[in-house]
């Protein structure tokens, strides 16, 4: 019999002296105790996914201890080659946990291709709920939820940047879909620059920062309204902050 791909979802960060029970808070109880039960996961990080079982362990027992539980890890640099190995120990009957490093897993993620392969080989993926910062952004934002895309990260580049920029803007008109991406957090400000003075001025722009956390920010307003803000140093809090940013052209 194979084991199952529990797909476990994670954090989306967590605040500094956050309570031991911090995780009910956006993880629901039962997927805690799913993963609780586990003893072999693949993860983007290993260290990140101890921090991240030693938090679940505080109000869901483990069924091994932390330095019995095996972490096999998956991230943008680890070869298809490799994948086969990963989903071993399911072929052999046991259980395993795929974990993103935020969020939940092979969304915007290299865990897809594990959850591909899984599907393959005749396992079952279950999915559990969880945070999205992607949903969570495209549902606050106010933008349109009945279409939209998520367009991954723009370039560096900053003439490749404007030109994706306005192809994005363009593709949204004509579709009236939002489209949604994210930058390195320390590049934050630049692409919001990039937007504000890009973008038609009536193009709304929505900012969605440390989603589920304390510090929480969601803010969507008129690139002119935005650039109008930055002109004036009215920069948002989001410097080196998880975000997530979005458009609208009608």
């Amino acid at each position: 019999m194979l084991g199952t791909l529990y797909l476990i979802p994670n954090t989306l960060g967590q605040a500094e002296n956050a309570p031991s029970d911090s995780l009910t808070y956006v993880i629901p109880p039962h997927v805690l105790t799913t993963t609780a039960s586990l003893d072999y996961f693949v993860a983007e990080n290993a260290k990140s996914t101890r921090a991240f079982l030693k938090l679940v362990s505080a109000s869901f027992p483990l069924t091994k201890t932390l330095q019995e539980i095996q972490i096999a890890e998956l991230n943008v640099n680890t070869p298809s080659s490799a994948l086969p190995s990963l989903l071993a120990p399911l072929l052999d009957g046991k259980d395993a946990g795929l974990v993103s490093e935020a969020g939940v897993p092979a969304v915007a993620d290299p865990g897809a291709n594990l959850v591909r392969m899984a599907h393959t080989k005749g396992i079952v993926v279950k999915p559990l709920v969880g945070p999205s910062s992607i949903l969570l952004a495209i549902m606050a934002g106010g933008l349109n939820g009945q279409s939209f895309a998520f367009n991954g990260y723009l370039p560096t580049d900053s003439s490749q940047r404007i030109k994706r920029i306005k192809e994005l803007e363009n593709r949204s008109q004509k579709e009236k879909q939002t489209q949604s991406f994210i930058e390195t957090p320390y590049r934050n400000g630049t692409l919001l620059e990039a937007l504000a003075s890009t973008c038609q001025p009536n193009t709304l722009i929505s900012i969605a920062t440390d989603l589920t956390l304390a510090s929480e920010s969601i803010k969507t307003k008129s690139a002119a309204q935005w650039k109008a803000d930055l002109g004036s140093g009215k920069t948002p809090n989001f410097h080196k902050k998880p975000t997530v940013f979005s458009l609208l052209s009608e």
